[in-house]
């Protein structure tokens, strides 16, 4: 049941909608493991709508790998998810960061200087191009460094 899901928008709130799409799930299974997982809980507005935030949404992806990809039953997906929002937050008291999956790459104090004398390169009529790849960039380098907690 392998598949791709789609990168999360840089967005501070999402409906259940968007949420479903995004992690390829239906509503209804979203309301449903909000009552099975203490942990998720989205904020509700006029009428009860649900708005979820972005680590909501990564929080949903991994419930969804749990169960669906790795076989966990409900309750097993529940233990698992005490455990690693246990253990990050024992990582971060102890002031902490695993990175699993992410390659670390170090960099001399010349390579460090010719980087610091380099000129951009490109011109003014693009920066808000690269600003904007900068910017996409940074927000995928997020997602991955919350899912490595």
């Amino acid at each position: 049941m392998e598949k791709t899901l789609p990168p999360i928008p840089a967005k501070r709130y999402f409906t259940i909608g968007e949420v479903g799409d995004l992690c390829g799930v239906k509503p209804h299974v979203l309301r449903y493991w909000e009552q099975e997982f203490t942990q998720l809980r989205p904020m509700k507005r006029r009428g009860n709508r649900r708005y979820y935030q972005h680590h909501e949404v990564l929080m949903i992806r991994r419930i969804r790998d749990l169960l669906y990809d790795q076989g966990f039953t409900i309750s097993g997906a529940r233990n698992k998810m005490q455990e690693i929002l246990q253990t990050e937050r024992d990582n971060r008291s102890n002031g902490e960061v695993q990175l699993s999956g992410v390659e670390v790459i170090e960099i001399s104090d010349s390579e460090l200087n010719d980087f610091e004398d380099s000129q951009p390169i490109w011109s003014s009529d693009s920066v808000s191009d690269h600003l904007l790849f900068v910017r996409r960039e940074l927000f995928e380098i997020r997602e991955l460094l919350s899912l490595a907690l």
